[in-house]
C-alpha cells in the first residue's frame, strides 16, 4: 500500500472491495458503534459460530450486563448459564476473565500487544477489536479472507500450514487501506460469508471476477488449500439421570476439560447399558452405588439410545438413561442433589440439554397416559 501526502492509495482489488461493501454491507448492531465492549463481545460470540446463532447471545449478553465492569462482577456459573448453547465453553470461561482483566487495567488497551494479552484474544480478534473501536491499520485474517484472497490471487499454500498464515497475513496487511480499516476488514469478511462462499460462489456476478485469478483458470472449486485435518475419533457414553424425591444428582466438571466448570449427571464412558428395567447391566459400572442400589427400589430406563453430538476432533454417541428410585442413596464424591425446579440455574454442555429433553418428554408421555387411563 502506497501513500501520497498522508492520504492511502488504494489498488483496484481494495477500491473494488470498498465500493462492494459500501452497497451490501450486512446490519449488524454491534457495527453501529465504537464500544469497545460491544464489539468484543461480538467478536469472542462469533469465534466459530455463525452470526445467526450469535446474535440472539450478544443481544442476551448485552442486555445482561451491559458494560465490561458488570460482566466482571458476574460469577462464572452465570457466564456459562448465559453462554449454554454456544459450545466451545473456553470462550465463555475466558470472555468473563477477560472482563476482569479489563477492569483491572482500567479499560481497554488501545494497542494491538495490549488487546492479545486478554484472555481468549489472538490475532485475528485483536485485529478486529483495535480496527473497529479504535481505528488500528490492522488486518485481520479469518477462513473468509483466506478464501477471498486465496482464490482471487490464485494462491496455492495451504491456508493451515505455517508459511501459509504468514503469507495470508502479509498479503491482507499490504492490501489494508490505513484510514479505513474497519471498513476494509468488515467488507473482507462480508465478501467472503456472502458472495465468495465456500460452495457456489457468485463468480457470475462478483465484481472481482476479471481480476481473480481462481476464476480465469478455473480453479475456484481447488482453493483455497487446506492440509489433511486431524482423524475424528468416535467416543461412545452413556448418561444416567438418577431422580430421587423431585432431585437429579449433577457434579462439576474440572479443570483441563472442554467442559471445564459445567455440570452434568451420572456418566459412563465407554460400551453400552443394556435391558430397560433391570439394575444388573449398570452395577459393574457405578460402583459407588452399586451396594445401594440393588437394596433400593430402582428401575432404569432406556430414553434414547446413540444420540450424535460432533466437537471439533470427536464424536460423542450418548444413550440416555433415566433412574428413578425410592430410596436416597449416597453420591460418589463431587456429585451432589440439584431440585429438578432450579437446573436452568446450571450450565451444561448441549448433550446434557438433550438429555433433560428426553426427561421432560418421557413425562409428558407418562402425563398423558395416566389422563388416557380408564
Amino acid at each position: 500500500m502506497q501513500k501520497n501526502n498522508g492520504m492511502t492509495l488504494c489498488n483496484d482489488f481494495t477500491l473494488t472491495l470498498l465500493r462492494w461493501y459500501r452497497e451490501n454491507r450486512r446490519e449488524l448492531p454491534w457495527r453501529d458503534t465504537a464500544d469497545a465492549y460491544a464489539i468484543w463481545l461480538s467478536e469472542i460470540i462469533l469465534q466459530q459460530t455463525r452470526i445467526e446463532q450469535g446474535r440472539p447471545y450478544w443481544e442476551r449478553f448485552m442486555r445482561e450486563w451491559p458494560t465490561v465492569e458488570q460482566l466482571a462482577s458476574a460469577t462464572e456459573d452465570e457466564v456459562l448459564r448465559l453462554w449454554q448453547g454456544l459450545g466451545y465453553y473456553s470462550r465463555a470461561r475466558n470472555l468473563h476473565k477477560a472482563a476482569q482483566q479489563v477492569v483491572a487495567m482500567g479499560g481497554f488497551p488501545q494497542t494491538i500487544e495490549g488487546l492479545k494479552s486478554l484472555k481468549g484474544v489472538g490475532d485475528y480478534t485483536a485485529a478486529a477489536i483495535g480496527s473497529m473501536a479504535f481505528g488500528l491499520p490492522a488486518a485481520v485474517v479469518d477462513g473468509n479472507v483466506y478464501r477471498v484472497l486465496a482464490r482471487h490471487y490464485g494462491i496455492p499454500t495451504p491456508i493451515n500450514s505455517t508459511e501459509g498464515k504468514k503469507e495470508f497475513a502479509a498479503l491482507a496487511q499490504s492490501l489494508l487501506p490505513e484510514d479505513r480499516a474497519a471498513d476494509f476488514n468488515q467488507a473482507m469478511m462480508d465478501f467472503g460469508a456472502m458472495q465468495c462462499v465456500p460452495q457456489n460462489p457468485q463468480c457470475g456476478v462478483c465484481p472481482l471476477m476479471e481480476s481473480c485469478v481462481a476464476l480465469r483458470k478455473g480453479r475456484v472449486g481447488e482453493l483455497p488449500v487446506k492440509l489433511k485435518k486431524l482423524e475424528v475419533k468416535t467416543r461412545r457414553l452413556a448418561y444416567i439421570y438418577i431422580r430421587w424425591n423431585g432431585c437429579v444428582a449433577l457434579h462439576r466438571r474440572g479443570p483441563g476439560d472442554i467442559w471445564q466448570g459445567l455440570w452434568e449427571p451420572y456418566f459412563i464412558e465407554g460400551g453400552q447399558l443394556a435391558v430397560e428395567g433391570s439394575l444388573s447391566p449398570l452395577t459393574s459400572h457405578l460402583s459407588s452405588l452399586t451396594s445401594q442400589l440393588s437394596a433400593l427400589t430402582s428401575q432404569l430406563k432406556l430414553l434414547r439410545k446413540g444420540v450424535k453430538h460432533a466437537l471439533t476432533h470427536r464424536i460423542l454417541l450418548a444413550d440416555f438413561y433415566l433412574m428413578e428410585t425410592a430410596g436416597q442413596p449416597v453420591l460418589p464424591d463431587g456429585y451432589q442433589w440439584v431440585s429438578e425446579d432450579e437446573l436452568d440455574r446450571y450450565g451444561v454442555p448441549r448433550l446434557v440439554e438433550l438429555l433433560f429433553e428426553a426427561v421432560a418428554a418421557d413425562a409428558d408421555d407418562k402425563d398423558k397416559t395416566a389422563r388416557f387411563l380408564p
